[in-house]
């Protein structure tokens, strides 16, 4: 018996405005074994959280209100493969929306130039009463037969929506006009014609129509390009992959089959696979969609690799350690998708308002239209007025207003390099007041590095690295690559020593030329009777770090620090920081001393050393509480986790522990520093964003029905004005997709 799923994901049809979303949203509420369900208008997206879930009955639940699912499943390639499949249909219904709106623009510019010397006051119509019908027919049979069957499918399913309100509009308005035409109207202070074109509104219907359906393109163009993020994310990964066999032969394989373990070929201009460890080859990979870094990275044995990277010019083998929905680009995915089909807080009230909003403009309109009757106005006036608040009413801007920004803000984001973990991530990131950083693997490099060389009894640099070299060849300790990373740099020609023999606690002693080298600690050389006092002269005593003490027989030839050292991007990222009225403080621990000057260094004045990981949660509850719960934690490590999670922001560094990025709520992709200030900048936008076109949607509902109810905007320009609210509020959306780092514009 196959178990049922906990988390179920559609994709909707049928949805046109937020009354559509929200009905879904209800409808899905209330199956057996729901604990949430959150639709996305922007994305057409409806996920459900619960027990035992039924996808079939859920399906059907929909499909009863109206829409169409389409279930998702739950793996990365077939989540690749759903968002191909809905963007080729949104392209589908993109041509067709064109179509539809060129063909009923050719048949609504005869009407409107052949009325407009009427709708001046300039003179009598040039269009007879035959040509508008037929003219206005054929609009609605082009653009009106859309809304008509949306309507349907929503009354159907026992809720009103956006096409509820066109139809009824732009229907009124036509059905009017017909059966003028067939009572024969008459005036007798106008000729036969004359009198019947001025109580005609087919022009109103067609126009109306027209401008709607050039709302829903231009609308359909912008929400595709804010949607494009995932797409491309899911595109990264490539379908195929070549397996290198036991035996030693290529073959290629789908990349659904790739295992832990396996060995791949990634051959020049493919893309990588899977995440995993290069075994063989040198090349330079291009990282930039997945990390954000532009310049291609240098890559060699031994240096992991990302799925979705595109190899440059070298062969590489590659040990996939990571594969399908396991990659480091399946989980950045899965952090985009959550956070794109959040609700944010203020969404709430949105989704109350679009719940009841259709009905409440029925009523409004019915109101309109008795008001106006009861005043002493004629039919045709109170229908008029009816009809214009019909039209302008339709909800979608407010639908829009979150999701798209939404979209297009963590979609920019996650370009970048940042991945944002949901919405209510994006309203904690724009209260921040104080951010603390871990020191070790986050201000700095996290691995030590030569910083110091003090020759001495006469000896040079190169003969110090390259006998200290000699015997750490031997070693896997960090330190000892660290001595051979310098020496390689240098060009220093390595002869390994012979008899190496790790001393536990002490360092490394062999043989070079038959004469005995010594590299540890100060008390393994003084052990050994070598006198250390020739180090007195070098300063090497008064750095920080740790030396390297390295005897050649029984003299001392020299000191080797080795420290960690900041990150190159440390001083700028906690001066963008400052820029923005946020002070810093470093946590560590290490020695105060050690602490001092690596926080000198990088600029750092409130510096707490000497930290156990329970006591740097203290901390960070303290500074919590200091700043009315509005303060940022960075770290990398295992031991960072809990303060990550207790912080109201933790960020988590890229290339840092499962579980630090777990705990976060923000996962830089690549280890620049100056991503955190960036990070909080594209929240603050995103945030903005939203309120602004939530402010725009509501502001145009409070002044646009008045103005109709009073008969001030006639119907043609309510459709303008509603169009133009849909279009102004996904392009707002829009603008925040082409959000970039402060750094990278300079």
């Amino acid at each position: 018996m196959t178990a049922k799923p906990d988390h179920v994901t559609f994709d909707i049809t049928g949805m046109t405005c937020a009354s559509c979303s929200a009905r879904v949203e209800k409808v899905l509420s209330r199956q057996p074994g729901v604990v949430e369900a959150r639709v996305n208008l922007a994305l057409e997206r409806a996920d459900i959280e619960g027990t035992d879930l039924d996808p079939s009955s859920l399906s059907e639940a929909i499909a009863r209100a109206g829409f169409g699912a389409v279930l998702r499943r739950d793996d990365f390639a077939a989540h690749r493969d759903a968002d191909e499949a809905q963007a080729a249909s949104r392209r589908a219904d993109e041509r067709q929306t064109l179509l539809r709106l060129i063909v009923s623009a050719i048949l609504t510019l005869p009407i409107v130039i052949g009325m407009l010397p009427m709708m001046t006051g300039l003179g009598d119509a040039w269009i007879s009463p035959v040509w508008q019908a037929l003219l206005a027919t054929g609009v609605m049979a082009v653009s009106g037969s859309r809304f008509w069957r949306e309507a349907f499918g929503a009354l159907r399913g026992g809720s009103a929506n956006m096409a509820v309100l066109v139809s009824l509009g732009t229907g009124v308005a036509y059905v009017w006009s017909l059966w003028v035409m067939a009572s024969g109207w008459n005036d007798p202070h106008a000729g036969h014609g004359q009198a019947m074109a001025s109580h005609l509104h087919f022009e109103a219907a067609a126009v109306v129509l027209t401008l709607i359906m050039l709302g829903k393109y231009l609308e359909a163009r912008a929400k595709s390009g804010a949607a494009g993020a995932l797409r491309a994310l899911g595109r990264l990964q490539p379908d195929t992959a070549e397996l290198k066999t036991l035996s030693g032969s290529v073959r290629t394989i789908p990349v659904e089959r790739l295992a832990a373990g396996d060995v791949i070929v990634v051959r020049p201009g493919m893309r990588v696979a899977a995440d995993g460890v290069i075994l063989t080859g040198r090349s330079s990979l291009d990282e930039a969609m997945v990390t954000g870094e532009s310049m291609p990275v240098s890559r060699g044995p031994g240096d992991q690799v990302i799925t979705g990277t595109t190899n440059t010019d070298g062969v590489l083998e590659v040990q996939v350690t990571a594969a399908g929905a396991d990659t480091r680009l399946a989980r950045m995915t899965r952090l985009v998708e959550e956070a794109q089909t959040g609700h944010a807080p203020v969404q709430k009230l949105v989704d109350r308002i679009s719940a009841i909003f259709v009905p409440l403009i029925l009523v409004i309109a019915l109101a309109t239209f008795s008001g106006w009757m009861l005043s002493g106005a004629d039919f045709e006036t109170a229908m008029v007025a009816a009809v214009a608040v019909l039209v302008i009413a339709c909800p979608c801007a407010l639908g829009l207003a979150t999701p798209t920004a939404l979209v297009a803000g963590t979609g920019a984001a996650a370009r970048a390099g940042i991945l944002i973990r949901d919405i209510e991530t994006l309203e904690r990131a724009t209260d921040i007041r104080l951010v603390a950083f871990d020191k070790t693997g986050t201000l700095t490099m996290g691995t030590p590095e030569v910083a110091g060389l003090y020759p001495v009894a006469g000896t040079s640099t190169p003969e110090l690295l390259g006998l200290a070299g000699s015997v750490e060849t031997g070693s896997e300790h960090p330190l000892g690559r660290a001595i051979l990373a310098r020496a390689n740099r240098e060009g220093i020609r390595i002869s390994p020593a012979a008899d190496i023999r790790a001393v536990p606690g002490r360092g490394l002693e062999g043989t070079n030329d038959g004469v005995k080298i010594r590299v540890g600690s100060e008390r393994f050389l003084a052990e050994a009777g070598i006198d250390t006092k020739g180090a007195e002269a070098t300063g090497a005593r008064d750095e920080t770090g740790t030396l390297a003490w390295v005897a050649k027989g029984d003299l001392l030839i020299g000191v080797i620090r080795l420290a960690d050292t900041i990150r190159p991007q440390t001083r700028q990222a906690l001066a963008d920081l400052a820029a923005r009225g946020l002070p810093s403080v470093m946590l560590t621990g290490d020695n105060e001393a050690t602490a001092r000057a690596i926080a000198a260094e990088a600029g750092v004045s409130d510096v707490r050393a000497g930290l156990l990981p329970g006591e740097k949660l203290d901390v960070i509850r303290d500074l919590a509480k200091s700043t009315g719960g509005h303060v940022a934690f960075v770290g990398d490590g295992l031991n960072d986790a809990p303060a990550l999670a207790a912080a109201n922001l933790g960020i988590a560094m890229a290339g840092g522990a499962d579980a630090a990025r777990e705990a976060a709520a923000i996962t830089l992709m690549r280890p620049n520093l100056r991503l955190v200030s960036a990070a909080l900048d594209v929240a603050a936008k995103t945030r903005r964003t939203i309120r602004q076109n939530l402010g725009w949607a509501f502001v145009y509902n409070l002044i646009g029905i008045p103005l109709a109810a009073l008969g001030i905007l006639p119907p043609v320009f309510a459709g303008a004005a509603m169009a133009f609210s849909s279009v102004s509020v996904v392009t707002n959306s829009a603008l925040m997709a082409r959000w970039k780092p402060g750094f990278a514009r300079d």
